[in-house]
């Protein structure tokens, strides 16, 4: 084969790939499409924000805003989708109409003119939680304590958002620290282990974790601000719901709803109304057999770790399932990309090796969050084009794909360039062709010398497939989050520790095997 053919081949290749890149995007497009006919409403929130949305002990995603949202559905006939965000990215979610709308215990105060709102419907406060045994009785107990909060929070705009009080951004300031972490579990483990002495916290959220750690949590008296929840909306849909929402609070189905979840007493929406006696009743008996049911459940869980444990598996066991797609079709497609690549770098042809090296120094060079932000939410802002929500996997596939190809390209090209010269000119005498020089003699060698770098590299996706949630994608990783969240504990993360380790070590030993079978070359 003449080193023109083998050009053109790759050509080929490459004009396929882009081919297909091509049609991906339009796909959603049409799926995106033919969506929106079935009437299907996609609520955007965060799955580890109890009691507002959550993974119960069932691996169903609930809580009080999702148990409304489900109301309005059942009532409008529409289809509900419970969509687990990033909060980080809950703007470019909804801006990008991957999300119809927040529902999740989003804060409309100093945020009026960024979204369509709904009608208020909680009233809620910002509050401070400290260990029971703690010295801090006050506000003002506060001055030089480490006080955490979650990032992008009501609690951390009520302290230094540019919207905040005088009096807070002074309390603020008197604090020995603000830290801030991602999710409120992690608040809580930080708090419990003494690393903060404070966690500033919704009211509701305050709620639900004394009712999980009353014997080693309490709550200040004095709250640092007040605000309302309601649903942030981008699109025309806000007055069917809001319509409807009215409809409930009318008839008592909110009230029934806020009595599950210990949140009647801050309820706002038709606040002053006089209910029927005989609904409000039955909202306190269903309420109160819920709140017993779940206390047996959860006496009798903590009175078995291996049940407990056992149960966190099983919720797992799907988490699990994506993170091994992630995983295979990554790898699937990263190295032979990687190889096509390393041609690339090495091509004699200065175009292509100044393209090939650009591009692996992006890869290298920035954040994969980054990439798969870009890769899922490009399309939109670049374009114009409307996502769909089966887009999601695929960007994550391409974004892994094209980072870790980089990553392979570059331990390829060391491998090969590693291989003596004289190899290649001894088949050339030998009447060997470039392609049959490459397979039979360098490629061989190359594989066995790049081995152990390959094998790190596929360790490191491993763990890095946790990533894929910053594309709202659930794996395992994120599963075992969301599970630590609404049981307020640590033990699912160390579950999920113990699948990665066990992952990666079956990983090292598939590796290893293939190294010593490759012995013969030395």
């Amino acid at each position: 084969m003449t080193r023109k053919n083998v050009r053109t081949k790759i050509q080929v290749f490459l004009l396929v790939l882009f081919m297909l890149c091509g049609i991906a995007i339009p796909g959603q497009v049409q799926a995106a499409k033919e969506g929106n006919d079935d009437k299907t409403l996609v609520v955007g929130f965060d799955a580890e924000f109890p009691p507002y949305g959550y993974k119960d002990k069932s691996g169903e995603y609930v809580g009080f805003d999702l148990d409304l949202a489900e109301e309005v559905c059942k009532r409008r006939g529409w289809t509900l989708r419970k969509q687990p965000i990033s909060w980080d990215s809950k703007d470019m979610e909804l801006e990008s109409d991957s999300i119809d709308c927040i529902w999740n215990g989003f804060t409309m105060n100093g945020r009026e003119k960024e979204y369509s709102w709904s009608d208020p419907y909680i009233d809620n406060s910002q509050v401070v939680l400290v260990n029971k045994n703690s010295d801090i009785q006050k506000l003002t107990d506060l001055k030089g304590k480490i006080v955490v909060v979650q990032s992008d929070s009501s609690a951390l705009a009520a302290l230094s958002g540019k919207d905040a009080e005088e009096k807070n951004k002074e309390l603020a300031k008197s604090f020995g620290q603000l830290q801030q972490v991602g999710d409120y579990n992690s608040a809580i483990m930080n708090l419990e282990s003494g690393a903060v002495d404070a966690i500033c916290i919704d009211m509701g959220i305050a709620k639900y974790q004394l009712s999980k750690h009353a014997d080693s949590l309490r709550l200040l008296e004095e709250k640092i601000s007040t605000e309302q929840y309601a649903i942030g909306f981008k699109r025309t849909i806000r007055d069917d719901i809001q319509d409807t929402l009215d409809e409930m609070a009318a008839d008592g189905t909110i009230q029934k709803i806020a009595q599950k979840y210990n949140l009647e007493d801050s309820l706002c929406i038709s606040k002053g109304e006089q209910k029927d006696k005989s609904v409000s009743e039955q909202a306190d008996n269903d309420g109160n057999q819920k709140m017993s049911e779940e206390q047996e459940t959860g006496g009798a869980e903590e009175g078995n770790f291996f049940s407990r444990v056992w149960n966190v598996v099983k919720q797992l066991g799907g988490g699990f399932g994506a993170t091994l797609l992630i995983f295979f079709l990554t790898l699937l497609f990263a190295m032979p990309l990687g190889l096509l690549v390393s041609f690339g770098r090495m091509s004699r042809f200065k175009i292509i090796s100044v393209i090939t090296k650009i591009y692996i120094s992006i890869m290298r060079g920035t954040p994969l969050m980054l990439q798969l932000l870009v890769v899922f939410f490009g399309p939109y802002y670049l374009f114009g084009v409307q996502l769909a929500s089966s887009y999601r996997f695929i960007a994550v596939i391409i974004g892994f794909t094209l980072n870790y190809a980089a990553y392979f390209a570059e331990i390829y090209r060391a491998g090969i360039e590693n291989i003596p010269v004289g190899q290649r000119e001894a088949a050339h005498i030998l009447g060997y062709s470039r392609v049959q020089t490459f397979c039979k003699i360098i490629f061989p060698q190359m594989v066995k010398r790049v081995l152990p770098p390959v094998t790190n590299e596929i360790i490191t996706l491993v763990k890095d497939t946790s990533l894929a949630f910053a594309l709202a994608y659930t794996e395992m990783f994120t599963l075992a989050k969301q599970i630590a969240a609404s049981q307020t504990n640590i033990m699912p993360l160390f579950v999920a520790g113990v699948f990665y380790y066990i992952f990666n070590y079956i990983v090292a030993f598939v590796m290893e095997r293939i190294e010593k079978k490759m012995d013969y070359f030395k």
